[in-house]
């Protein structure tokens, strides 16, 4: 019947925070790198991707021309004059 009984491990007393410290430490650092790595790609590149999509066609006078003949701005107007203050 002694040898079924085990004898029970003594628990760590001393330099319990440091031993913890380091594996949480290298817990949270990989989480951490995963979710920078996973923000990089499903968020940030795709973003530049859509950025560089939209300026490839992108006419800025075009775009001044429609916005000054919808009366956008106060200060020019739809037939080229400008407001005096």
């Amino acid at each position: 019947m002694s040898s079924s009984v085990t004898k029970i491990a003594k628990p760590q007393l001393r330099r319990l925070l440091t031993s913890s410290l380091k594996r949480e430490l290298f817990v949270g650092g990989l989480i951490g790198a995963t979710v920078v790595i996973a923000y990089k790609a499903l968020v940030n590149d795709p973003r530049k991707q859509r950025y560089a999509e939209f300026y490839q066609d992108y006419d800025m006078k075009r775009d001044f021309e429609r916005m000054k003949a919808a009366n956008i701005f106060t200060s020019a107007r739809p037939d080229g004059s400008i407001d005096e203050w």
